[in-house]
């Protein structure tokens, strides 16, 4: 009998008798095919009660019922099975497993891949940069308590970093940049300076330069606080140990410390 070219609906003969039993086999054909939705991809055998219009795709080893019909999609319909072949490009949703799976031409097969190469959100990706996003924002919360935002790098020798940049040029990065030093770095006049390293064996500090020899360790001048007696902040405020540059003190500079209650003045001398 003719049938249709893709889902294999029969056609009405001229002077056919019984044209009901034709038309109705193709009105199964289509309830069974169309918004397809499936119970299971995995029952290997046919349930002993099926529900009249369940749906099943036959796994490979089927028995009973189902036996020698694998990948096709059986059908319960009037008191026995149906099977149908699908064509390349099916769709299906597959109920025990909440996921839409569609025919390749030999096998059903998930349509999301769990593995994506790349994934373009706003912008094109590509084989450097396999994850890229255009967007004003970007949010991401924590489903239940703890946040980590984690970058892991094949070797010490290698760089896990934050790059910041401006017109597609690096100003600043934060991370591990070819050791395990965390490290600060900005982009000052056309070469890189390290603004702040912290010692990843150590944890001594410096400030300035990449190499901490000690606890801090301050490249260059530094630069305290400026202020005039007048202008002090209070020293039990700026707790012990703070430091600060007194320009007026009896009509010379000094150096202020604070042991939590009061200001220790220190005279400078060349």
């Amino acid at each position: 009998m003719a049938s249709t070219h893709h889902l294999a609906l029969p056609y009405l003969a001229a002077g056919q008798a019984t044209k009901h039993l034709t038309h109705n086999e193709a009105l199964k054909a289509l309830d069974t095919i169309v918004q397809l939705a499936v119970e299971s991809r995995t029952t290997a055998s046919p349930p002993a009660s099926p529900t009249e219009g369940s749906r099943y795709i036959v796994p490979g080893g089927a028995a009973d019922a189902f036996a020698g019909q694998d990948g096709q999609l059986a059908a319960f319909s009037d008191a026995s099975w149906a099977f149908h072949a699908p064509k390349v490009g099916w769709l299906a949703w597959v109920a025990d497993e909440t996921q839409a799976v569609i025919f390749d031409g030999t096998t059903w097969v998930g349509i999301t891949p769990a593995l994506l190469d790349q994934l373009g959100i706003g912008t094109s990706a590509d084989t450097t940069n396999r994850l890229a996003v255009a967007s004003d924002a970007v949010l991401m919360t924590a489903a239940t308590a703890d946040m980590q935002l984690k970058f892991n790098k094949a070797s010490t020798a290698d760089t896990a970093t934050l790059l910041f940049q401006s017109g597609w040029t690096g100003k600043a990065e934060v991370g591990l940049a070819g050791n395990d030093d965390l490290s600060f770095k900005v982009e000052a006049g056309g070469a890189w300076a390290t603004a702040l390293a912290a010692d990843g064996a150590t944890g001594n500090v410096a400030i300035g330069h990449a190499s901490p020899s000690c606890a801090l360790d301050v490249a260059g001048p530094v630069r305290v606080g400026q202020y005039t007696v007048a202008t002090l902040p209070s020293a039990s405020a700026s707790g012990a140990g703070a430091i600060a540059h007194v320009s007026d003190k009896n009509g010379s500079p000094a150096l202020a410390v604070s042991d939590g209650s009061v200001w220790l003045f220190t005279a400078l001398t060349a």
